[in-house]
């Protein structure tokens, strides 16, 4: 990629002028769609928390808060209710929950009231298996929905859960999608409004709708006249999107772009850098995260199967040196996906020391010992050449995978780099369009069971539409009983036995390679006030009200 070189000299000199209605964010990575059932990008989470919000969520204290519902429904207030179920096939009883939700009064933009039959029609999509919804379900364990009228109506889930009241989904506009939707379900993620028309004001309920949507360029929004919430300051904000982070930091300093968010910004180098030369414009603000850097695996590739190559693979990797000289040491190695911010977390997971020298013989042991060239190859005469797939644009992306590339190339193993831009990437991995590794991030709520991920009925398939999100197509029953278990655990000290073992599996049988847990990095200008970091899944936009210029 050729990059055009920028006079820095100027641009440190450029003072930047903010618009007293307007704010322009800059972000180093576009979404692949706004529909917020399909997204699954940290950009598009971040647009759809201007426009939309869940029914509930955790705050930024990681507490759980209504959005849309006027009152949390809990089994101590009496808004949700254990029940019995019919029984099943089997004659056995089943215990469910009854949930029931009241709607604030909340309006789409072009004026239509937000009701309950958008959550109805929402659920529909959700259980559909043709719909292309990422993970389906959730939405399969709603088996009733009553509503009493526009505002009240009564979920029924199939089964009693300790997270039986977070319901972070964001519903859809039946009065816009239902009738694409209708029309033919397998089709629906290909001609849905929220890509044909996004600026369409039925599509939007939250403070912001959509106006304008320049593919890979720019997004802009503007004031839901029908927002029945807090006022939000600012008429119109524009959301900027470049090709790479060092772009982005040059627009920032000349003063093109506002605020950089932590979601989507700076690599974490960039912004202790920039906060050493500029933190007296901008404050700097290095947020630890449960924002989980990994590689997937893909496990029917016949290089990747034995359990061998993979640990070799992980044990090539110095991943504390790279957290040191990339991360100045901030960003920890995971062993695992459960953060130790997280209070499910458990130290019971294997460690992989770095340690070449087992990695060779490992690989031996796979029986990949002949070396030609540099690179091994097995008897049938296969080198162990592996593709690694990641999001351009981001400096550490791309320096991390060079740093992956030369440390497997001294134990044997072949690594080329396949770069795309975000959006083509991210639209590949959700149907497993990828050869041997895919390098990226997860980022997940406070307590959050990694079934989507991990679950053998979460393989993305053509046949489910590439519905679900475990990309590596990891199959364990152990593991299938170890996240049916945490789900229905509600003692949080039983629960996080279930979790124990979840990170004990996920480290023996390495479906995923652990690398290290993030700390986003925001940086906001020091007039820009209200921006208040989350460290988990919800962002910071979702807030987008609070936020304000102030001298």
């Amino acid at each position: 990629m050729i990059r055009r070189l920028l006079s820095l000299a100027f641009l440190v000199l450029a003072s930047p002028a903010y618009a007293a209605d307007e704010l322009v964010i800059g972000m180093n990575s576009s979404p692949g769609t706004l529909n917020p059932f399909l997204n699954s990008s940290l950009a598009g989470a971040f647009i759809n928390a201007m426009t939309e919000r869940p029914l509930s969520a955790y705050d930024a204290n990681w507490k759980l808060a209504c959005f849309v519902c006027t009152e949390l429904p809990t089994v101590e207030n009496g808004r949700a209710r254990v029940v019995d179920l019919p029984p099943d096939d089997k004659g056995a009883v089943r215990k469910g929950m009854e949930i029931d939700i009241e709607l604030k009064p909340m309006n789409w933009a072009d004026g239509r009231p937000l009701t309950a039959r958008d959550f109805q029609f929402t659920i529909d999509v959700g259980k559909h298996p043709k719909s292309g919804v990422p993970s389906t379900e959730e939405y399969r364990r709603i088996v009733k929905f009553e509503s009493k009228d526009d505002r009240h109506f009564t979920l029924t889930k199939d089964r009693v859960t300790f997270d039986y009241n977070v319901l972070d989904f964001l519903p859809l506009s039946a009065h816009v999608e239902k009738p694409l939707f209708d029309a033919d379900p397998s089709q629906y993620r290909l001609r849905t409004t929220y890509d044909a028309d996004p600026a369409n004001p039925g599509l939007a309920f939250g403070p912001y709708r959509v106006v304008e949507v320049v593919p890979g360029t720019r997004i802009a929004l503007e004031r839901n006249p029908h927002w029945t919430g807090q006022p939000p300051q600012f008429r119109r904000i524009l959301i900027k999107f470049f090709e790479n982070s060092s772009s982005l930091e040059a627009n920032l300093l000349s003063g093109n772009v506002d605020y950089v968010p932590g979601e989507s910004g700076l690599a974490f180098s960039q912004a202790l850098a920039f906060e050493q030369r500029h933190g007296d414009k901008y404050n700097v603000v290095f947020k630890p995260s449960l924002t989980y850097g990994h590689i997937d695996v893909k496990l029917d590739n016949p290089l990747l199967a034995d359990i061998r190559v993979r640990r070799a693979i992980v044990m090539a990797i110095d991943r504390k040196t790279i957290s040191d000289t990339l991360f100045h040491g901030k960003q920890p190695v995971a062993d695992g996906n459960v953060n130790p911010l997280d209070q499910m977390f458990s130290p019971s997971a294997r460690h992989y020391d770095y340690d070449p020298a087992e990695a060779r013989r490992l690989l031996d042991e796979a029986g990949f010992k002949e070396v030609a060239n540099g690179i091994r190859q097995n008897a049938k005469g296969e080198r162990l050449s592996l593709v690694l797939a990641f999001a351009s644009g981001n400096r550490i992306n791309d320096q991390v995978a060079q740093v992956l590339q030369s440390e497997l190339r001294r134990v044997g193993i072949e690594l080329r780099l396949k770069a795309a831009p975000a959006r083509i990437y991210f639209a590949d991995l959700r149907c497993r369009k990828f050869d041997s590794l895919a390098f990226y991030a997860w980022v997940t709520s406070p307590e959050s069971v990694p079934r989507t991920t991990l679950h053998s009925t979460e393989i993305p398939t053509a046949d489910n539409n590439c519905s679900g999100q475990n990309y590596p197509g990891y199959r364990n029953p152990e593991m299938d009983k170890a996240l049916d278990g945490a789900e229905r655990e509600l003692d949080p000290l039983k629960r996080k036995a279930f979790f124990a073992d979840i990170l004990r599996l996920y480290a023996d049988d390495l479906p995923v390679l652990p690398m290290y847990f993030r700390v986003d990095s925001f940086v906001i200008p020091k007039p820009l006030k209200g921006i208040v970091p989350t460290g988990h899944q919800g962002s910071t936009s979702q807030w987008i009200e609070t936020w304000r210029w102030q001298d």
